[in-house]
């Protein structure tokens, strides 16, 4: 749902409305992809805050949903997050150890993904290539990393078209797609994570 508003006021594209989860329920427009492993992904409450829990157990899977999203316009996107349990030696900088207890997936047009990740080891700010897929291009920014911010909610928010520029050189092309993941399955341990609202925005908030 686009919200218009006054014109001095940013506009939004929320993607994922936690004020409108329901408890039990997963959000129609969202469907789970399983990668590797069993999917464990419910709508909770946690405190005050409706939200989507991933756990992983030596799993691969994600929450994904098509969007429509001009970068020129709502370049910003912002989200809220948290995680209680990082895969123990998750590096994405290694294929064997490319495990993650949260990331956001940002899919355009041209096949090319700007992925934004929770890392166990990756420093804070490590903007790499992590694709090992032909015909596939991934960069990856590490938002957060390590233990120190786990255990509370955060919020986040990136310039995605600036953040594609960065990785590829040219203007961003139109988002078509979005995806909240987790993974353990290379490290063979247990992840665990929480997502609140998402959205693309003309402005960072």
């Amino acid at each position: 749902m686009l919200i218009f508003q006054a014109r001095t006021t940013p506009l939004a594209l929320i993607v994922l409305n936690a004020g409108r989860l329901n408890v039990g329920k997963l959000p129609y427009d969202w469907q789970i992809k399983v990668n590797h492993g069993r999917p464990e992904v419910s709508v909770c409450q946690d405190g005050d805050t409706p939200c989507i829990h991933l756990r992983s157990a030596k799993a691969s899977f994600a929450l994904e949903r098509g969007v429509d999203v001009d970068p020129a316009q709502l370049p910003y996107l912002a989200w809220r997050w948290k995680v209680t349990r990082l895969p123990n030696g998750g590096d994405f900088r290694k294929p064997s150890t490319d495990d993650q207890a949260a990331q956001v997936l940002v899919a355009f047009a041209d096949r090319r993904i700007v992925s934004y990740i929770w890392d166990t080891s990756a420093p804070k700010d490590t903007f790499l290539s992590s694709s090992s897929i032909p015909l596939l291009h991934i960069f990856a920014l590490v938002c957060q990393s390590g233990r120190s911010e786990t255990n509370r909610w955060i919020s986040e928010y990136r310039n995605v078209a600036a953040d594609y520029r960065r990785a590829y050189g040219r203007p961003a092309p139109p988002v078509r797609g979005l995806r909240i993941q987790i993974n353990s399955q290379h490290t063979g341990t247990t992840a665990e994570s929480y997502f609140g609202e998402v959205a693309f925005r003309s402005a960072p908030q």
